[in-house]
């Protein structure tokens, strides 16, 4: 099953034992931001996903689902 960008934002979190206030405070966003995100009413911004990268350890790849036929 594919799951949402903002699933794998929930499911981050959710393994971090972080709540959407907290991991809001550690990427400088609302804790409604953050809701809205993972529920797919806001698009996040590149700024947005790059925070999300870098707290997360992440690849923008993963969080995208950007396949590896489009990678160079």
């Amino acid at each position: 099953m594919k799951l949402s960008f903002g699933e794998k934002i929930r499911n981050l979190r959710e393994d971090r034992d972080l709540n959407q206030t907290e991991l809001g405070k550690a990427v400088n966003m609302t804790q409604r931001r953050i809701s809205y995100i993972e529920c797919g009413q806001f698009d996040p911004s590149l700024e947005d996903i790059i925070a999300f990268c870098h707290f997360f350890k992440v690849s923008a790849d993963y969080l995208l689902e950007i396949p590896s036929h489009y990678r160079r």
